[in-house]
């Protein structure tokens, strides 16, 4: 419920962008706890490139190494509107992409690079959107207990892989994770380390938004919302 009430304001106070073939026009919307809203002002064909669409997952957290990729389902919550009550984007429809490792001002972090979007019809649009770098990191520690990192979080295989070398933490069937993580070959240094870091998301507070970096086709049967 917690997360639900957080998605709801952060959706609220986002940006929307105008829909049209043309210019970015920014516009700073009130929009209703249940749906994000573009304005309409230019009928045209696509959602313009630099609009952010809200995305939720279903753990709280995602655990990653700096170096690993993760594919990754996302949902937008909400449906996206314009002022005339048109659905532009079902809320429901899954965005499909991977985390990628990628820097931020030098500094390592992991950023969701949005494929595909698949609407609760089934159908199956690409998609070019990403959200900012994530370098938030989380300290393990030799022997720490990880027990408040790992509830609720979603481990990549390498993250997981460096939290059980370091911490011995036997929670985490190790032999399965060593077996396709690649970081097989760095067991002997982690072993001899106090310390690791791996990069905390928390993707229903926003981390995992993503704005586009072209214009989005809309289909031709959009429909009103109600």
């Amino acid at each position: 419920m917690t997360r639900w009430h957080h998605h709801q304001s952060r959706t609220a106070a986002l940006m929307a962008m105008a829909i049209s073939t043309g210019a970015i026009v920014p516009v700073l919307l009130p929009s209703p706890a249940t749906a994000q809203m573009f304005p309409d002002s230019f009928r045209g064909q696509a959602i313009s490139s630099g609009a952010v669409i809200p995305l939720t997952y279903s753990k709280d957290k995602i655990v990653l190494s700096a170096k690993e990729t993760k594919s990754l389902e996302l949902e937008i919550a909400n449906n996206i509107i314009d002022r005339r009550g048109n659905i532009l984007i079902a809320s429901g429809s899954k965005i499909t992409g991977e985390l990628k490792p990628a820097t931020l001002n030098g500094e390592e972090g992991s950023q969701f690079v949005a494929k595909e979007l698949i609407s609760p019809d089934g159908r199956r649009q690409r998609i070019d959107a990403v959200s900012n770098v994530i370098t938030k990191k989380e300290t393990i520690r030799k022997g720490s207990d990880t027990s408040r990192i790992l509830q609720g979080a979603a481990i990549g295989t390498g993250a997981a892989a460096l939290i059980s070398l370091i911490t011995g933490d036997n929670k985490i069937n190790l032999t399965e994770i060593l077996a396709g993580s690649g970081v097989g070959a760095l067991a002997g240094a982690v072993f001899r380390r106090r310390k690791v870091e791996v990069i905390m998301i928390e993707p229903n507070k926003g981390d995992l938004d993503v704005t586009l970096r072209s214009s989005f086709a809309l289909p031709d049967n959009r429909y009103r919302y109600r």
